[in-house]
């Protein structure tokens, strides 16, 4: 029966996620999935609402992670999607490849874990990580090349730098053991990416 219910909220959480988003232009997936999150921990702390959430176990940094690391996950697959049509170098069609095989293996991986805690994940990109995809589709060329690559490089850096202080510091074993096990994917993609730039100059 517990299984039943979480199914039905899950579904009914998500079609209002995914109702709200339509119609709204500014609404933001992550923070609506942070909201989301928040509510179910006031739920779980003794708080009232009107329709009680199925509280999550997991910290709200714990939380965080997971919601920001969906983020940054399905950013990078639009932008590898992006790369192998607009690419011009075959070392950049080759990484955007990579990308999206990599954190598409790593979004499933999340998406289980986020599941099995109730945490929720946003269901599109934030409005800075889409307009970072929008500025990007507009590069042309090796213009675009250069962009994405640049894009790679900064992302990556900032990402392996939560990754780590999540694998030292997260409260949750599950979600500790993710982040310390794609650190060493997220740093050969980093590396790859930084290879890339020298073969540009």
């Amino acid at each position: 029966m517990k299984n039943v219910l979480f199914k039905f909220c899950a579904i009914g959480a998500f079609t209002v996620m995914c109702v709200s988003c339509n119609n709204s232009g500014s609404t933001d997936s992550k923070e609506a999935a942070k909201d989301s999150n928040e509510v179910k921990m006031d739920s779980s702390n003794g708080g009232t609402t009107a329709t009680p959430a199925i509280p999550s176990s997991v910290s709200k940094a714990d939380q965080d992670f997971a919601v920001n690391t969906a983020d940054a996950g399905m950013t990078e697959i639009q932008a590898g999607q992006l790369a192998q049509q607009k690419g011009v170098g075959k070392d950049v069609k080759e990484y955007g490849a990579m990308m999206v095989k990599d954190h598409t293996e790593a979004a499933d991986k999340l998406k289980a874990i986020a599941a099995s805690k109730n945490i929720t994940l946003p269901s599109a990109v934030s409005a800075d990580m889409q307009k970072a995809l929008d500025d990007l589709q507009k590069k042309e060329g090796k213009d675009f090349d250069k962009a994405y690559i640049d894009m790679m490089v900064s992302d990556h850096k900032k990402v392996i730098g939560m990754f780590n202080d999540e694998s030292k510091n997260g409260s949750d074993a599950d979600i500790r053991a993710f982040a310390n096990s794609t650190l060493h994917t997220l740093q050969h993609h980093l590396d790859e990416a930084q290879k890339c730039k020298k073969m540009m100059k």
